[in-house]
This record gives structure tokens, sequence and C-alpha cells, in this order.
């Protein structure tokens, strides 16, 4: 298929992230989520200072991915913790999910897991987010606990924690 990646390391990317995330966001969570809770939390972790900070003090990387063509298509961003690699977030706009870009995009992320000698991949769902959560299945991730997270101004985040345990011939 042919998917690219480019680490976001400037501001023009950061921009861009933040404008794909704030498109993805509403098509996909307006189903189970407020329009004022998807605002709130798209200010507090996918604008630009926010990206910008979680890149400059908190270890994260993020990603753009572009199919052939040169479209922007998402995103992801990935954070070691441990002997673990957080997928903190991983978004593909709607017009381009069923085509196979989502594998080609967890067999990168593995990739570099492994390169990196890391045994697992994790990442938070929520528990709403029926779709997300049978392609985490998909994918060999399982449901590992449960985690209520109060995130200011009223919301709460209400998800599963999911993992996948990596081996080499993943």
């Amino acid at each position: 298929m042919g998917l690219s990646l480019f680490e976001v390391n400037n501001r023009e990317a950061t921009a861009r992230v933040a404008a794909l995330a704030a498109i993805i966001w509403h098509e996909h969570y307006g189903t189970f989520l407020t329009a004022g809770q998807i605002d709130y939390m798209l200010e507090k972790y996918q604008s630009v200072s926010a990206i910008t900070r979680q890149i400059e003090h908190e270890c994260y990387r993020y990603f753009l991915l572009t199919e052939p063509g040169d479209e922007y298509i998402g995103y992801f961003g990935i954070k070691p913790e441990g002997d673990s690699l957080f997928l903190s977030k991983y978004y593909i706009l709607n017009k381009y999910r069923g085509k196979g870009y989502a594998s080609e995009g967890f067999a990168l992320m593995e990739r570099m897991a492994l390169e990196q000698g890391l045994k697992s991949i994790w990442l938070t769902v929520n528990k709403n987010n029926s779709d997300s959560i049978a392609v985490y299945k998909h994918k060999g991730f399982d449901i590992i606990r449960e985690q209520v997270s109060d995130i200011g101004s009223g919301f709460v985040m209400d998800d599963y924690i999911m993992e996948k345990k990596l081996t080499k011939n993943d």
C-alpha cells in the first residue's frame, strides 16, 4: 500500500496534527462524547501547544501518516514507558479507514518498539468506542483493566487499558 511516516519535528507539522485531530475527533467521537468534551480534550491534549509540550517535555514522538500521493491521512503519538510503548494517539481520517492503513501503521509501531527492546504496546480506549476496541482486539490487544480519569471541567475519561505483548515474529 505504501503508507509513509513523517516525524513531527517543527511547528508546521505540529499544526497539521492539530488540524487533523480537530477533524478526526469530531468525526469519530461525536457518537459517544459531547461536542463540549471533544473540544475540551482537543485543547487539552491535541492543540499545537499541547503537542509541542508533549514532544519537548514528555518524551512523546508524533508521526504524520501519508498515502501515496502525499495526502495526510492521520497520525499517531507514542511514548516509551519502562519496557512498553504507550500508544497515546492513533487516528486515521474516516475516508481512509478500512483500507489497510491502520494495519500498516501498527506494523511500523511494533517494529519501532521491538527495535527499542520493548516488550509490549499499551493504550487507553473509551469503553464506548466499540469499533476501535474491535480493531485493537483483532490486532492482538487484550483488555487488562479499566480506568476512570478525571480530566477537569467536569469531564472524565472512562477507558479500558489494552495491551499487546510483542514477540520477534510480530
